[in-house]
């Protein structure tokens, strides 16, 4: 069963194209999650009734491959994590989930 991360991030204002950039199907977290075959995509969703607020949802074929993603590629993702900061107001890890 398929394991997904979700992320709720409220993006302050003048910010939403580069974190849009970012975060979306083309953006540097899809090419660092990119990096393990046992990620299986990223999707962001915008929420159409309160502005700025976003959805992240990552799948992975497992909790025990983003663990060991996260081992391996640790410095990349906070570096990558750290560039983006500025774009939010906050970033909350919602939880993880369990594909059925």
């Amino acid at each position: 069963m398929t394991h997904v991360i979700v992320w709720e991030f409220r993006v302050r204002e003048g910010f939403e194209r580069a974190f849009e950039e970012a975060y979306g199907p083309r953006g540097g977290w899809a090419a660092l999650f990119a990096r393990s075959p046992q990620c299986l995509g990223t999707a962001l969703l915008k929420d159409e009734s309160s502005p700025g607020r976003y959805l992240t949802l990552d799948r992975w074929t497992t909790a025990e491959a983003f663990a060991e993603f996260k081992a391996t590629h640790g410095a990349a993702y906070d570096d990558l994590d750290a560039h983006c900061a500025a774009w939010t107001d906050t970033e909350v890890r919602i939880g993880a989930w369990k594909e059925l």
